[in-house]
């Protein structure tokens, strides 16, 4: 049995948070979530994840700082970032900074998914 991977789920709406998280573990994933980018830069501080779905515009610290952050005391975590603001500047920026992937919102959850599956390379 392989070992499920550890996803942090960071995103400023609750509802969005605890629906993803919920959709996540019923996948098998193992997931904490954060409701700011301070609280998310904190976890990911004391922890490691395979993958981080992260949302761009968020208060106080938003998702290109802790993409950043995590980028230089975690290089090897995915990200996938998660935006409403689906613009091709962000996209981008996204990746220049090092994530992964981009999904914008209102997202698919059978899209992210598959997103998820694909940047953790555990599609079957």
């Amino acid at each position: 049995m392989a070992v499920a991977n550890k996803i942090l789920v960071v995103d400023d709406e609750e509802a969005l948070r605890t629906v993803l998280s919920s959709e996540l573990e019923s996948e098998g994933y193992l997931v904490q979530s954060a409701g700011d980018g301070e609280a998310a830069m904190k976890i990911l501080g004391e922890q490691d994840f395979h993958l981080v779905l992260l949302d761009i515009k968020m208060p106080n610290v938003d998702g290109f700082e802790v993409l950043k952050f995590l980028k230089q005391k975690h290089p090897q975590t995915k990200v996938i970032m998660l935006t409403g603001f689906a613009d091709l500047k962000n996209a981008i920026e996204s990746k220049k900074l090092g994530a992964e992937d981009f999904v914008s919102k209102p997202y698919d959850l059978v899209d992210l998914l598959t997103t998820v599956e694909r940047v953790l390379g555990t599609s079957a």
